[in-house]
């Protein structure tokens, strides 16, 4: 008897650890804020935020390039997938990030970039994001007199941008700061919603 019991518990045992830890949910949300370096930072900041890749969303030419979203015409938008831990921070509290990072005014792009494919737009996956999304547009409506452009729209098809791209504030730190002082993203956000941490 004592021999089939310690048998058992170590056939149990082995399952365990053959079956790998177990992996968090992960879900996913994707923001166009303008460029899409400037949007990676801030998720990448938060706690329960386990990756961002830049890529594109939202046009009709499949496996877009750099060269063809920026020159216009493909439909795209610059976009952020932010993959995120539900357990540790709500799809909520993400688009209160989202809102401090653009310019919900602007309908010509964002900041010193212009161009549909600079647009402000969330993409939501679902019914329960699109509706997250349309409170969170609703309030901060209520907060300016000024028309809110920022656009909901279904999620598609999402495209990984070219690696260059990808953790682009980590990997070309001078570069990352010079264009986003000069493109007075900064100032104007300040402007829109205060001196906070962006």
């Amino acid at each position: 008897m004592y021999k089939s019991t310690s048998i058992g518990r170590a056939l149990a045992l082995i399952a365990l650890v053959c079956a790998g830890p177990i992996k968090a949910e992960v879900a996913s949300a994707v923001f166009a804020g303008g460029c899409f370096w400037c949007m990676e930072k801030p998720f990448d900041e938060l706690p329960g935020v386990v990756a961002t890749t830049s890529g594109y969303m939202g046009g009709q030419l499949d496996n877009p390039t750099y060269k063809q979203v920026s020159a216009g015409g493909t439909g795209h938008a610059e976009v952020v997938r932010v993959e995120f831990d539900p357990s540790k921070i709500g799809y909520e509290q993400l688009l209160a990030v989202y809102w401090r990072n653009v310019d919900p005014f602007d309908a010509a792009g964002q900041f010193c970039d212009k161009g549909s494919h600079y647009r402000a737009a969330i993409f939501y996956a679902d019914e329960a994001q699109r509706s997250a999304a349309a409170a969170s547009l609703n309030a901060i409506q209520a907060q300016f007199d000024e028309p809110v452009v920022t656009t909901l729209e279904p999620a598609a098809t999402f495209y990984p941008a070219e690696q260059y791209h990808q953790d682009y504030y980590l990997r070309n730190p001078l570069r990352y700061r010079y264009y986003r002082h000069g493109c007075g993203r900064d100032r104007r956000l300040e402007t829109i919603w205060g001196a906070a941490q962006n």
